[in-house]
């Protein structure tokens, strides 16, 4: 069974339109947020690739206790109404709790399940029962093929909508690696895969209290899943990465993205005929 849908202008599916999940990775006020997503609908634009605007409310998973988690729920939805009503560009954000689910889906087109709660039904069925588009992370502990269990769980509860991504796999301490072939895998199951080139550059609490990285690598693995066949292209983006508040170590810089979504463009395209 193959899914396609609508989000927006943007035709989602195996043979639908090549398009971009782009953001900061944790909401740290309205005024980036904004700024970012302003900055995105130029780089549309002027490269024709469609973009989805992506920031979290809550980063539950950090390394440290200590680190900063972003606004909140009620907040940051708020924050992320406001991006649409100034920019009009699709949301997506993730859920971490079954409770979530509703009050998220009134505001974004997407419900973003983390890579380490893929497995976790009772998330999985909330976020599919709102009948909003689901995008899975693939857990960097989960094989492709066994995210068949995780779009099966969605599909039982009548939603075909469903996006997986794939974010790089453990490799020992701190290290993920990527295999390209989970693209193929992951999209026999009938569902668009995309590919999460920032934080596959990522080393998992490699800085003792926080995550590593490598996002001078991001380019690479971007132009290489594109190469491979994956239908989409999520990244974490920031004017000043250094300074970032969650992920700072492999978010890519925001000028950086045209440059690169030009050649992904290209890519995609010679790949597709």
């Amino acid at each position: 069974m193959a899914n396609s849908f609508q989000i927006g202008d943007i035709q989602i599916g195996l043979k639908g339109d090549f398009f971009v999940i782009a953001g900061p990775c944790v909401i740290e006020d309205e005024g980036l947020c904004l700024e970012i997503a302003k900055e995105l609908v130029r780089i549309g634009k002027r490269t024709g690739v469609k973009i989805i605007f992506k920031a979290s409310f809550d980063k539950a998973n950090r390394t440290s206790i200590d680190s900063f988690r972003g606004p909140g729920m009620k907040k940051g939805l708020q924050t992320l109404d406001k991006v649409r009503q100034t920019t009009a560009l699709p949301l997506l954000t993730d859920v971490h709790e079954p409770s979530q689910a509703e009050a998220v889906a009134r505001v974004v087109d997407i419900l973003q399940v983390p890579a380490f709660l893929c497995r976790q039904t009772d998330l999985l069925v909330a976020c599919a029962k709102t009948g909003k588009a689901v995008n899975v992370k693939k857990g960097q502990f989960v094989a492709p093929a066994e995210m068949k269990n995780a779009v099966e769980k969605i599909r039982a509860c009548g939603n075909d909508k469903i996006i997986l991504t794939e974010r790089g796999t453990f490799f020992g301490y701190n290290r993920l690696v990527n295999d390209m072939t989970a693209i193929p895998e992951m999209q026999a199951l009938g569902c668009p895969v995309v590919f999460d080139c920032t934080h596959s550059t990522q080393r998992p609490g490699g800085l003792g209290q926080a995550s590593g990285g490598s996002r001078e690598l991001t380019p690479v693995l971007a132009r290489a899943a594109v190469a491979a066949g994956a239908n989409a292209l999520f990244m974490e983006v920031h004017p000043d990465p250094d300074k970032a508040l969650c992920d700072a170590a492999c978010m890519m810089k925001l000028d950086k993205v045209e440059s690169l979504l030009k050649t992904c463009k290209t890519i995609f395209n010679t790949v597709k005929l």
